[in-house]
């Protein structure tokens, strides 16, 4: 009998091997809880993993400092996560969640909303600066790190100059909700691609989509 099969046996709970950790990918969408908030421009993050978890008939549990959904896609494992820490705290959740899944950094992907990037655009990066985003600048400052993937979805910048808190925590326009229709399946795509294909086939298929 092999060790993890024995350690199986006496604790009751399965060891993932390194491979298997290996294929394990956290997607965490920012978002703040609360109703209030559902529908407003910085919870574009909650709404892309909530689009992926329909799109693969599983729902949210309330977890530890965040709502948690699993699935299995091509041989991989993908942990949502909406943190319930609110926005600015995110960073608390993913660390937490990182290291209970025992999930690497290069497996971590952040879904957040963009003001500096046209409305419905997408673009991902492997790594970089917070750019003014206090989800990110926390998330950067709990795992010490910049060096974590993240998935920018525009939002624009269609505010009066010194509005910006009030637009990203504004609802979107009825336009703009017409065209998250058709944005958010290609935006769960992306998803699932960042696991399956990597982060660098994924930049190059969807970047500026």
């Amino acid at each position: 009998m092999s060790l993890r099969s024995l350690l199986f046996n006496f604790f009751g709970t399965k060891v993932e091997s390194k491979e298997e950790l290996m294929k394990k990918f956290l997607i965490v969408g920012l978002g703040n809880i609360g109703d209030k908030y559902t529908n407003t421009r910085h919870n574009i993050g909650f709404k892309i993993v909530d689009e992926v978890a329909e799109e693969h008939n599983v729902t949210f549990e309330t977890e530890k400092l965040g709502d948690v959904a699993t699935f299995r896609f091509k041989g991989r494992t993908f942990v949502l996560l909406k943190p319930s820490t609110f926005m600015n705290l995110s960073g608390k959740s993913v660390k937490y969640w990182m290291d209970k899944e025992k999930i690497s950094i290069e497996n971590i992907l952040i879904v957040t909303d963009d003001v500096n990037i046209d409305f419905g655009t997408i673009r991902l990066k492997a790594k970089g600066s917070a750019g003014g985003h206090n989800g990110l600048k926390d998330i950067q400052e709990k795992l010490n790190t910049q060096q974590y993937a993240r998935f920018r979805f525009g939002v624009g910048a269609n505010y009066p100059k010194g509005r910006q808190v009030d637009f990203v925590l504004g609802e979107w326009s009825k336009e703009e909700t017409s065209q998250l229709i058709e944005r958010l399946p290609t935006s769960a795509k992306v998803i699932t691609s960042f696991g399956t294909a990597g982060l660098n086939n994924t930049m190059n298929t969807f970047n500026g989509k």
